[in-house]
């Protein structure tokens, strides 16, 4: 999910987000992803998760028989990735300015970890470092919140409380700059002292055409967007829409 190059206060939500968020995302996404994606390529694909987080999803995408490697920008993140894959191959990096060569059969960014990209120049620049990294007829699997699916978040709440640790956060909308924020506040207790933690991270709502249009301009072609309805598969409710595209032969 972390996007920012590097940026240490992000770290300490690390553990928050391996417990809840992070297995959450991925109980619904791999089963997404078995659909639209891992059906589709062969057995031993290399696949790159992009914002791959704490790693859940990169131990799922090993344990269906694929090769993977994951990129975040956040070290915290990645310390929980490489306990829950072991397996896996790790990258400390930034997705607007990662630089790998064209050896991946597969990249997927989930979560919509791209919603915090602001502008669509960067999101350009994202879209054409995995182009770069793709195989040649290789399949981008882009998961995004539009911005409809952005407005029902406005005012999402949710937190937990445990013994040494305690955390809230809320989502908020403004549908006229097409911008929001995820604001979370934590509580962590550390040799007998509780110390709070603040953060937010900003959101862009980008229209099914933005998506398109900018995936278009980094060369991919075959583009698909796909609703994917929540099933009783699916632990929540899917409002995310998934984009299919490939890198030219």
């Amino acid at each position: 999910m972390s996007l920012n190059t590097l940026v240490p206060q992000y770290d300490p939500f690390a553990r928050m987000y391996n417990e809840y968020w992070g297995p959450r995302y991925c109980e619904d996404n791999i089963v997404i992803l078995e659909k639209i994606l891992l059906q589709h390529i062969p057995e031993k694909s290399h696949i790159l998760d992009l914002c791959c987080g704490t790693g859940q999803l990169v131990q799922e995408l090993i344990l269906n028989g694929f090769e993977v490697t994951g990129i975040d920008a956040s070290e915290g993140m990645l310390n929980y990735a490489r306990q829950n894959a072991p397996s896996g191959q790790f990258i400390l990096s930034d997705a607007r300015s990662f630089d790998m060569p064209a050896c991946f059969d597969a990249v997927v960014s989930t979560s919509a970890s791209l919603n915090h990209i602001m502008n669509l120049e960067e999101l350009t620049s994202v879209f054409l470092n995995i182009y770069q990294a793709l195989k040649a007829k290789g399949i981008f699997v882009l998961e995004i919140n539009l911005e409809e699916a952005l407005k029902s978040l406005n005012f999402d709440k949710e937190g937990d409380v445990l013994d040494d640790y305690a955390w809230a956060s809320i989502s908020i909308y403004d549908a006229a700059s097409k911008m929001g924020q995820i604001k979370m506040t934590l509580f962590a207790e550390q040799q007998g002292t509780w110390h709070r933690f603040d953060e937010s991270w900003p959101l862009k709502g980008y229209s099914k055409s933005d998506i398109e249009s900018v995936l278009k301009k980094a060369g991919f072609v075959n583009i698909q967007a796909l609703g994917i309805e929540s099933s009783s598969e699916v632990s929540n409710p899917s409002i995310s829409t998934f984009f299919a595209a490939y890198k030219q032969e």
